[in-house]
């Protein structure tokens, strides 16, 4: 697994209680965690002033520590096996400033199945909050697998804090793509995708 930029798009569409949709092109990166210290890019820095950059303080602890620690150990605490390479994706700093709806963290185990996502979540007033979805037997994460949290926190003000996201992961080829759903009282009110075509990250 070796950083990569991903060049692609959003999609939201709100079917309820008014119909909107809307799509937007973007990127965003995936960066084993690894290796990520080892990044030497002239427009990207890890923890340094550059362009666009990573720091370790917008995710994990938010202490500015490395961010894989903290991860092994959420993992561990949820009897979560995936001691593999873990990738984050998500968007950098751009000229210091960072709006960064999701970021997903994807653990694999040693063979490299995934095994668990963190979805990272923050909102316009500044908070967050992390949801881990994983099969319940602890068994590899698919491309057609869906899963399921409930909704804890909230993001929007068209919505209540209440009903679940499910949750769709797949690598097909160059392509990285998220699907999330939400659902209240069983029908399903929200329509998000994410896509992006990986190639590797230089510079």
């Amino acid at each position: 697994m070796t950083p990569e930029l991903c060049v692609g798009s959003v999609m939201h569409v709100r079917h309820s209680p008014a119909v909107n949709r809307f799509c937007y092109p973007l990127f965003f990166l995936r960066l084993p965690l690894s290796s990520i210290g080892d990044l030497r890019l002239c427009l990207l820095g890890v923890n340094r002033r550059a362009a666009m950059r990573i720091d370790y303080s917008d995710h994990g602890q938010r202490d500015g520590s490395h961010p894989l620690p903290w991860i092994r150990a959420l993992l561990h605490r949820h009897g979560i096996r995936a001691d593999g390479e873990i990738v984050l994706q998500t968007m950098p700093r751009v000229f210091g400033f960072v709006f960064n709806p999701v970021s997903f963290w994807y653990c694999h185990d040693a063979g490299g199945a995934l095994r668990a996502v963190l979805c990272e979540v923050n909102n316009t007033f500044g908070e967050r909050h992390n949801y881990l979805v994983a099969h319940g037997d602890g068994r590899a994460i698919g491309a057609d697998d869906t899963l399921w949290a409930r909704k804890v926190f909230h993001v929007s003000p068209f919505f209540p804090v209440s009903g679940e996201y499910r949750f769709r992961f797949t690598r097909r080829g160059a392509v990285q793509a998220v699907a999330i759903d939400y659902f209240e009282s069983g029908r399903i009110v929200l329509t998000t995708r994410l896509a992006g075509r990986a190639r590797p990250l230089d510079d």
